[in-house]
């Protein structure tokens, strides 16, 4: 009998989820703090960026310093957790197409592979939802990406899973997945919005609850993304 889907609550049962996606360590310390950054100092202008004059220069430590249009107050709770992901997206290009390493002189190669890579890893995180909150979360000491043991306290969410994985072995074309597939996808936006309220609080004990609902979530998405009929459907709970 094709299931259908209960709304989501808050009671109490115990669900495991996933193996999380995971994020880069930023290239400092974990905790945002003033320290993130890194201050050179020098009394000349620097060859590589020749705008810049002052006696001190702090290079971009987080993955929201390195593009520019997001502002200097980026990183929340002062920025949005939500961003234009079309600008995003318009910027990471033009920074890849000066950082590309075919266009760097020889004794500079490694230089701009190494910065191509972190543009890329910075693109990567900042694009996905999921793993934008999970980045934040790591700089306040908070490593949702790494604990596979993470729970959710909702009994009704065990019996989404259960239902979710009846649906999807059931269906015998992508189609009759579809009406599934919306009804997740508003799930993603919802709990991006409770992400956008969370971070805003600057509640980061909300915002580990979510991210960890939000990683099921995307992980129905890829199952569903990926379904091929007759295929074994793994929904880990």
């Amino acid at each position: 009998m094709r299931a259908t889907f209960s709304a989501l609550s808050r009671n109490s049962a115990t669900l495991t989820l996933r193996a999380p996606l995971r994020t880069s360590t930023p290239l400092s310390v974990r905790t945002f703090t003033p320290t993130t950054f890194r201050t050179i100092s020098s009394t000349t202008p620097r060859h590589d960026s020749p705008n810049v004059t002052s006696r001190e220069t702090l290079l971009p430590q987080t993955h929201y310093d390195l593009f520019p249009s997001l502002g200097p107050d980026a990183l929340p709770p002062k920025g949005p957790f939500a961003l234009d992901l079309s600008l995003l997206r318009k910027e990471f290009l033009q920074l890849q197409a000066k950082a590309h390493p075919d266009l760097a002189p020889q004794e500079k190669k490694r230089q701009a592979e190494a910065l191509s890579s972190r543009i890329n890893e910075a693109y990567k995180t900042l694009q996905n939802p999921l793993l934008r909150a999970q980045y934040i979360l790591q700089m306040r000491g908070i490593d949702v990406a790494g604990d596979e043991t993470a729970k959710v306290e909702d009994p009704e969410l065990l019996m989404e899973v259960l239902e979710t994985r009846e649906v999807i072995e059931e269906a015998a074309t992508e189609e009759e997945l579809q009406p599934l597939k919306e009804l997740n996808e508003r799930r993603i936006a919802a709990s991006v919005g409770v992400l956008e309220e969370a971070f805003q609080k600057d509640d980061m004990d909300a915002a580990k609850e979510e991210a960890v609902k939000l990683r099921y979530w995307i992980n129905i998405r890829e199952t569903v993304n990926a379904f091929e009929p007759g295929k074994p459907v793994v929904l880990i709970h």
